[in-house]
């Protein structure tokens, strides 16, 4: 990925779990409890970094029923 120096520590971290667990279009969207346990990071960072991450362009939301769902952009 071009541009990791854009990304602090935990939006790496982030970004690096969802990618490895395979977030990556919206049919196969990951939670943020999900996020939170691929990570091992605490779910209110998990939350700052996706807030981060979205608005850096690398990840969407989808609001959906229950929880909503995060997926890699870029």
């Amino acid at each position: 990925m071009q541009g990791d120096e854009e990304l602090s520590g935990n939006d790496q971290k982030v970004y690096q779990a969802m990618k490895e667990s395979g977030f990556s279009s919206e049919e196969k969207m990951g939670t943020a409890e999900r996020i939170t346990q691929v990570s091992r990071l605490p779910k209110n960072m998990v939350l700052n970094a996706l807030q981060s991450l979205q608005s850096k362009g690398y990840v969407r939301r989808k609001v959906r029923e229950k929880a909503a769902g995060y997926y890699l952009v870029r």
